[in-house]
């Protein structure tokens, strides 16, 4: 049997050039060696916007149909929506019971959000606790892999204790899973921070070639370089990070920028010709599929069955383990 990876993405909006190079490219290339489960994690999206759901559930809908867009396949995956399983918030509860507040409290994300999220109030029970609901996304499918960026191994470390103590308390029921190091090239928005929603510097999968050339064309460069002519350091310049992802001559393209052969506009145009070509096949299958929602409606179901059998089988196997019910 091959193993078995999970991972999830909120529903908070449209997806960017970020997530399809931060994830979603490798999720569609670990199809190809492992049982993949990939989840709407839709209530991971309360716990920052409980306050304005309306937009969550056409959230997921959009979201899904980018995954399949970009190469996720339901034959080969197991796709489906979090909240439509109540297991994992069965399992949630009970693994709070055993999970010690001081290992949430020192959780480097919830302390970094709590530092940087000024425009909702997330002190809140919920948002503490996120990290049990996500072990409880995580074992409760008993995923041997997750795959992970450098900044997330803190909260699947914590899954894996949360795993251990549970195990010491009432025998080996959950598997301890491991990280898949996910290694993307980074992609800068507009502004040359990371690309993010938050920061309004994205390019989205869905953008029109309009949209793309507009964005691209205020893309911040070289400070140094005034006239065409200047000599260029594309090692600090954002538009030669997205080169180096969608270009096949970047050595020529450096070369010419660190001679001053090539001006910024020139090479923006080269660039925003390159990803709207690359993205051509994404719009065409998400132009489809939007016009069928029942394709996605189908693939959701059929995920959530799927999904259904593993989830109940792990929490028959915990309630069993910790007494709420009879082994047979």
């Amino acid at each position: 049997m091959r193993e078995r990876v999970l991972s999830g993405m909120r529903p908070s909006g449209k997806l960017h050039l970020g997530h399809l190079h931060g994830a979603l490219l490798n999720w569609a290339e670990l199809q190809k060696n492992f049982d993949c489960f990939y989840f709407v994690a839709d209530w991971h999206a309360m716990t920052t916007e409980y306050a304005n759901t309306g937009n969550i559930k056409q959230d997921s809908f959009d979201m899904v149909v980018d995954w399949l867009s970009v190469g996720l396949d339901p034959k080969k995956s197991t796709i489906f929506v979090q909240s439509e399983l109540p297991e994992h918030a069965e399992l949630h509860l009970l693994l709070s019971m055993i999970t010690p507040l001081s290992w949430l409290e020192r959780c480097p994300t919830y302390k970094e959000q709590l530092r940087e999220i000024k425009t909702r109030d997330i002190h809140t029970y919920g948002f503490l606790g996120y990290p049990v609901l996500q072990a409880a996304d995580i074992l409760i499918y008993k995923a041997n892999k997750v795959p992970v960026g450098e900044d997330q191994l803190p909260h699947l470390e914590l899954t894996r204790e949360i795993a251990r103590r549970f195990n010491s308390f009432y025998g080996k029921i959950l598997t301890e899973p491991k990280a898949i190091l996910t290694k993307s090239s980074k992609t800068p928005g507009s502004d040359g921070r990371k690309m993010s929603k938050s920061y309004n510097n994205c390019i989205y999968l869905s953008d029109t070639p309009e949209d793309i050339s507009k964005k691209i064309s205020s893309y911040i460069t070289d400070p140094a370089r005034i006239h065409p002519t200047d000599k260029g350091h594309p090692d600090i310049c954002p538009i030669f990070a997205l080169h180096k992802i969608y270009s096949e001559n970047v050595k020529e393209i450096e070369d010419l920028c660190k001679k001053g052969e090539i001006g910024c506009v020139k090479c923006k145009k080269m660039l925003a010709e390159k990803i709207i070509k690359s993205l051509e096949p994404v719009h065409k299958k998400q132009k489809e599929l939007k016009k069928n929602p029942a394709v996605i409606n189908d693939i959701l179901k059929n995920g959530r069955e799927k999904a259904g059998k593993f989830a109940a089988q792990t929490i028959s196997e915990v309630k069993k383990a910790v007494k709420l019910i009879n082994s047979d």
